[in-house]
């Protein structure tokens, strides 16, 4: 029942994240998963997004996907260095799914967190 629920809510969620998705929400009741599917959905980033940022990179505004992704450091360097001289940005574009990948699981966790900090 809950994978049907994330999928309606997330139609385009990678198998890796409905995994890591299924383990954070272990336990919860029917209305905690609604709240923690509407807290998770505005933090996370797609694959898509994440790859079109990359490609803009490209055009001279390197690290956006960095900034994405709550890497502001990594961003300033990609976007001082134009994305350590394209060579970053084409490694962020080959590993554009990872990104986004580890992102969205530190925002599942992140979600859950502060679901229960509001419950106590």
């Amino acid at each position: 029942m809950n994978e049907r629920k994330i999928l309606i809510a997330i139609p385009d969620v990678t198998p890796d994240e409905m995994m890591h998705i299924m383990h954070v929400i272990k336990g919860l009741k029917e209305e905690d998963l609604d709240q923690f599917l509407f807290l998770y959905k505005g933090k996370r980033k797609s694959t898509q997004e994440i790859m079109i940022m990359t490609l803009i990179g490209f055009l001279g505004v390197a690290g956006i996907q960095r900034f994405m992704v709550k890497q502001t450091g990594m961003g300033i360097i990609f976007l001082l260095t134009l994305g350590f001289c394209y060579i970053g940005t084409i490694v962020d574009l080959v590993n554009h799914k990872k990104l986004a990948n580890d992102h969205n699981q530190q925002m599942a966790v992140e979600s859950i967190q502060l679901m229960n900090m509001y419950k106590t």
